[in-house]
């Protein structure tokens, strides 16, 4: 009894010891001319590709993926060095295990799948695809050749439409009939869309116009952003990055429209929300484009401070939510924070400053970035002088050091400057002034118009500025 008690508890352990072992996922590739002798499995993230696993060739000839935790469904790229041609494949949650054959040359054009359906479905859509190249090139190079021969021109103009509408109808009937498919999915996220054939009468410009209204609103009809597989997929990220960044108006307004109608549609796909939510935050963050820290405040307090962002770390999202505080009193159109100004003794408030432009400049003497601007401006203020702009120059320091900013005012002659400091150091808190130099451009009513504009490129902010005023002014 004893011994068939150990016995049992051997094959117990040992059963432990194999499920723990055991490879959630295992690829197997082999590439028929390839001497290399490894190869590796990447995968797509945003607009990135990233290397994940490497296998060593075995006795077989054949590369072996595996790994103890399944992987994530998408579209990965197995790569060959040292040319780093590669070939891709897809990946979902029922099917982790499959062979791959292919060859070292044009290894994208040659594959063979066993154990997966997906894959098989998406190879004969792409060998379609490469039968009907040759056709498509021919034509190409027939145009080419009939572009001053309006009725041959014609002619294969007629003959490449027909091309088209042939591969279009060819990729209706495979999503359809393939409908719940990965490959399906991936198919009918490329495939055009169908516009509007009423726009083709209206003028151009009017035409133009429909089109991109048309071409917004639709232009996720193909394309299911709640499908968590197709994150890892190399398009995504481009699809997004253009609906945000070249079908919406460069506004801060219509780029956080632009955003949230993204991320509304990721939401059931979590990953990809996060992913996404993550991205929009940091490129917003660390916009180059002045006024764009609007979308970033508004990111800010609608999913991080509303508590959506719930896999972040509290202390994050607590600094998230508090640098969007600082910034948001400070937006471009909002009244610019009121400071007392210390001038030769006298003190009075910004708002009380009457100009048709004030230019409010944060600087230090002993700041290497301020001495550098310090010519551009200067050259700046001698033009503008007499355009109605009043340069109010704040020295960031405190009243015991005031004298040092004085005697590098006098030094480099900027004392026709609205040189002041604010004894109550309020400034540092409502202007956010972590570095210097710091710089903002009202209008008459004190509101933001511009900001943070290096030197050197002031005086043509500033002329755009002038004109767009004027072009207001006339047209009232």
């Amino acid at each position: 009894m004893k011994q068939y008690l150990l016995f049992l508890c051997m094959l117990l352990t040992l059963s432990g010891i194999a499920q723990t072992t055991k490879s959630a996922y295992q690829i197997r590739v082999k590439i028929d001319g390839f001497t290399e002798k490894q190869l590796y499995l990447g995968y797509y993230m945003g607009d990135k590709q990233y290397v994940m696993d490497t296998a060593l060739v075995d006795a077989k000839g054949e590369f072996v993926f595996s790994g103890p935790e399944a992987l994530k469904a998408g579209m990965y790229i197995v790569v060959l060095p040292p040319s780093n041609d590669f070939f891709q494949i897809l990946v979902t949650d029922k099917e982790q295990a499959f062979f791959v054959r292919t060859t070292k040359d044009k290894p994208g054009e040659n594959t063979k799948f066993e154990g997966t359906s997906e894959n098989t479905l998406f190879y004969n859509y792409v060998n379609y695809l490469n039968a009907k190249r040759p056709e498509a090139e021919a034509l190409g190079k027939e145009l080419e050749a009939a572009k001053d021969d309006a009725a041959a021109k014609d002619l294969a103009q007629k003959k490449m439409d027909k091309l088209n509408e042939g591969v279009e109808q060819y990729q209706k009937e495979y999503v359809k009939k393939n409908a719940s498919s990965f490959a399906a999915a991936i198919i009918k996220a490329n495939m055009n869309l169908e516009t509007p054939k009423n726009f083709d009468n209206l003028p151009e410009e009017e035409k133009n116009r429909q089109l991109w209204l048309w071409t917004r609103k639709h232009f996720f009809d193909n394309l299911n952003l709640g499908d968590n597989r197709l994150l890892r997929t190399p398009f995504l990220f481009q699809r997004l990055d253009y609906f945000v960044n070249k079908l919406s108006v460069q506004h801060p307004d219509s780029i956080a429209i632009a955003i949230d109608t993204v991320l509304a549609r990721l939401r059931p796909a979590e990953e990809s929300f996060k992913f996404y939510l993550i991205h929009f935050l940091n490129s917003y963050a660390a916009s180059k484009f002045v006024g764009m820290d609007a979308v970033y405040v508004h990111m800010a307090e609608k999913y991080y401070a509303t508590g959506q962002a719930n896999w972040a770390n509290q202390d994050q999202v607590k600094k998230i939510v508090e640098n969007a505080k600082k910034l948001k009193p400070l937006l471009i159109g909002k009244t610019a924070p009121d400071i007392t100004l210390e001038r030769n003794g006298n003190k009075t408030m910004l708002s009380q400053l009457k100009s048709e432009y004030t230019l409010l400049y944060f600087w230090r003497y002993d700041c290497g970035h301020c001495k550098e601007s310090m010519p551009a401006m200067k050259k700046f203020f001698e033009k503008f002088k007499d355009k109605g702009i009043t340069l109010v120059a704040i020295c960031v320091k405190p009243a015991t050091d005031q004298p040092e900013c004085l005697k590098y005012i006098q030094e480099n002659g900027l004392t026709d400057w609205y040189n002041a400091f604010d004894p109550t150091g309020r400034y540092y808190v409502l202007y956010n002034v972590e570095t210097t130099p710091q710089m903002y451009i009202l209008d008459n009513k004190k509101e933001i118009i511009s900001k943070q504009v290096p030197a050197d490129q002031l005086e043509d902010v500033m002329d755009k500025i002038i004109e767009m005023n004027k072009k207001d002014k006339e047209n009232k």
